[in-house]
């Protein structure tokens, strides 16, 4: 069950909605958000439900003892909770990739969905409360619905348990706030319908039958990182929009990327929640930029080669955490010449340009199914060709309505500064989008969100 299907359009959510606003206190209101993400979670793995429970049970167990005093017997339960959250991840998520690599059969291991984002969350959780044993959770429940809360479970954002035990204690519900919550939801839900699923089906064509054909080749590399944006900032929308629908903020996962002004500016835009706990439970840990500027670079690429191995087991992934990582390196040993580059509006524009073309070549090797086959597609952006196939599939694809919705995909991702709209008329654009997406899916097929495989 995605947010983009009807059945939790229509059914799931308007009935959770309800049932929690019928509520007369907050524990029970927690109650039936906790009962509904677990029949959310259920609806699309029953069988993973076991070890997300194991999860989330081994992850209180240890914020109980953590919390109980401090020393060595402290380190020695942090290492065993981290390193369980560890293998757990490492075990559904490389076992599969390592052993077909070895020539060994396939091992039939089905990676569970959220598991990236749930595992990571309860890292966090243990760490946090080995650091200050106030953020240890006393209640089951409670960190329950923290783990298991169904608009974020799946694909995020990574929420702190420290950034939301407050609000699962107290929280108030407004319709104002609930309108507010709704029209982002609507937002994100545009964004992956309207926008991400068409610029996907040009990109999903473009790496099938784009090597060889430069032009191809050059539209879906475009399409494909407009995709990946609005799918994944549409669910980060739909996730923040619905948590505040049940009084909960979350903060922003993405702002707007793609005016990025450097690879550092960047990953200070995109998915901020995973960017942030690298930076927070590893790159400091690690030192940071505390000790010169060697163990700073060094310390970066360890950070974007996990980013690359937390996306998956798949050298492409690897080469693309490495890339970001050699690229952020580079921008630190350099910065006051880059800092001199874009004082001037010219050599701005040259260095943004530049951040763009590497974001996207990159996005290239990340959406290849192997090395080889994103050489093949980096040869073709940049070795002019043409072949009958390619020519083909562009005509099919590349139409005046694709051009349209192009364009505006390319307005939309970057950042304007514009006044808010009137509530009429956000109300009005809200109810508009509403319909258009219920025309999408009564005319499209089913297009899950990228993010779900991690």
């Amino acid at each position: 069950m995605v947010f983009s299907s009807p059945i939790f359009l229509f059914l799931f959510l308007p009935l959770i909605f309800l049932a929690e606003r019928l509520c007369p206190g907050l524990r029970q209101k927690n109650t039936v958000l906790a009962l509904g993400s677990l029949i959310f979670y259920s609806f699309g793995q029953l069988w993973a439900l076991p070890l997300f429970l194991l999860s989330v049970t081994v992850n209180y167990l240890a914020g109980l003892l953590l919390s109980r005093d401090r020393g060595v017997r402290n380190r020695r339960i942090l290492t065993v909770a981290v390193l369980l959250n560890v293998a757990t991840l490492a075990v559904f998520k490389y076992t599969e990739a390592i052993v077909t690599g070895l020539g060994f059969p396939s091992t039939g291991i089905v990676l569970p969905i959220g598991i990236s984002f749930y595992t990571f969350q309860g890292m966090s959780y243990v760490i946090d409360v080995y650091r200050d044993r106030s953020h240890a959770a006393h209640s089951f429940g409670k960190l329950l619905l923290y783990l298991a809360f169904f608009p974020q479970l799946i694909a995020g954002p990574i929420v702190k348990y420290h950034d939301i035990s407050a609000q699962i204690d107290q929280r108030r519900t407004t319709p104002a706030r609930t309108e507010e919550g709704l029209c982002r939801f609507l937002l994100g839900l545009g964004k992956k319908l309207l926008i991400a699923d068409a610029v996907g089906l040009v990109a999903d064509t473009a790496f099938l039958e784009g090597v060889g054909h430069t032009p191809l080749a050059w539209l879906g590399a475009l399409c494909y990182s407009l995709q990946i944006y609005y799918d994944f900032s549409g669910y980060s929308d739909m996730a923040i929009g619905m948590g505040a629908m049940f009084g909960f903020t979350f903060a922003e996962n993405f702002l707007h990327p793609y005016a990025a002004r450097s690879i550092r500016d960047f990953w200070r835009r995109w998915h901020i929640s995973l960017s942030s706990w690298f930076r927070e439970y590893l790159y400091i840990p690690l030192g940071g930029s505390r000790r010169g500027q060697a163990r700073a670079a060094l310390n970066r690429f360890l950070v974007f080669l996990c980013t690359g191995l937390w996306h998956g087991a798949n050298w492409t992934f690897l080469v693309w955490g490495l890339g970001h990582g050699l690229l952020s390196s580079l921008e630190g040993r350099f910065r006051a010449p880059l800092e001199r580059l874009q004082a001037k509006a010219p050599g701005r524009i040259l260095y943004r340009g530049f951040t763009l073309l590497c974001v996207m070549l990159l996005f290239v090797v990340f959406r290849a199914e192997s090395l080889s086959a994103a050489w093949a597609m980096l040869r073709s952006l940049f070795i002019p060709g043409l072949t009958a196939a390619g020519t083909a599939a562009l005509a099919r694809v590349f139409h005046p309505v694709m051009a349209g919705i192009l364009v505006l995909a390319l307005i939309f991702s970057q950042e304007w500064k514009l006044p808010p709209l009137p509530p009429l008329l956000r109300r009005a654009g809200s109810l508009v989008l509403l319909a258009l997406c219920i025309l999408s899916m009564s005319t499209g097929g089913f297009h899950p969100f990228l993010y779900f495989q991690f």
